[in-house]
Order: structure tokens, then sequence, then C-alpha cells
């Protein structure tokens, strides 16, 4: 027997799937015509940027020392130079498994409340320790630690930024139409 549908998707994407395409949560996936699978399709792909930046935010996350004790050390020396606790294992947790399930509005506001909450000294701090890490872990000694570091966390920033762009509620039909005539009527 096949899997249900919905499990498998973003909260959002299933929530139009079934206002917009009338599908019931409860569907297996065998049970869809062309039409419906259609349909998922387009829905879907109108998702994909959001997917694509939460899975890129994750794949960031992973390119840190893990959350176990061998990274406890990492994970204490960011808290101590970033002045942040947002971005602590313990408090991102249920957010990033979340996200592993396509659901990554969480985690993208977590990492916007952190590096709000960062002072540019501390962010200079967090980006050498982040550096550092990077380094280590991708073998890339002739870099120097700060910019590895500071690149990694404009992309994390920005890529947190594109999770939540991608998921503005203003796609639907009349947001459509309304960015039609405005942009029409110039």
């Amino acid at each position: 027997m096949l899997p249900e549908v919905r499990p498998y998707l973003s909260t959002a994407l299933a929530d139009q799937l079934e206002h917009q395409l009338d599908l019931a949560p409860h569907l297996k996936a065998g049970q869809l015509d062309v039409e419906g699978v259609a349909g998922v399709a387009v829905v879907a792909a109108a998702h994909s940027d959001g997917y694509a930046a939460t899975g890129h935010l994750l794949g960031l996350l992973a390119a840190l020392p893990a959350p176990t004790a061998a990274g406890e050390h990492f994970w204490s020396d960011l808290w101590r130079s970033s002045g942040t606790a947002y971005l602590l294992p313990v408090n991102i947790k249920d957010p990033v498994l979340r996200s592993l399930a396509g659901e990554g509005t969480a985690l993208a506001r977590q990492i916007l409340s952190a590096v709000d909450e960062i002072t540019p000294p501390q962010r200079v701090a967090a980006g050498e320790v982040i550096g550092q890490a990077l380094v280590e872990s991708d073998h890339l000694p002739d870099l120097k630690t700060q910019v590895i570091g500071e690149l990694w966390l404009r992309d994390l920033e920005l890529t947190a930024w594109r999770v939540l762009h991608a998921d503005r509620r203003s796609d639907g039909p009349a947001g459509r139409k309304a960015f039609l005539d405005a942009w029409t009527s110039v």
C-alpha cells in the first residue's frame, strides 16, 4: 500500500493542495489521477524556491561540527563569541527537524533573530569560530578563517531570508492578480 501524501509535504504546500486542488489530506498517492499529479506538480513547483532555500540552510548547518560530545567545544565557543543562545543546538533542534520535513520557516526566523541580536564585534568573533571549524572540516587552510566564517554567516542569513520570502502568503490568485494589475497600469 502506498503511503499518505500529506506527511511528506510542508504544511503550506499540503494546505494549498487541499484547498486549491480539493485533495483530501488522507489521500493515498496511488489514488491520484493524471490531473491530480499535474496539480501536485504545479503547486510543488511554486514552492520549489522555499524547499531549495530550506535545503541550503540545512546544508550550511551540516557543515558545522555535529551537536554531539565531539562538537560541544565548538558550540560553546560559538555561544560565547556570538553572545546569543539562539543558535545553540538545544534551541534549534525542533526547527531543524521540521526543516528536514520541508517546513523551514521556524528555523529561518530563529536564525534571523540570532543574527539580529549579534553586535558587529560579536559577529567578527563568531565568524572566527565558524571559520576555524570550516577550515578544519573542509581542509581549506589557505583561506583566512575570518573570511570563511563571515561568508558562512552572510550565506546563512541570506538563505534564511530566502526561506521566509518564499513562504510569503501573497502568491495566491489574488496576490498574483494585484501584482499584474499594478504592473500593467504603470
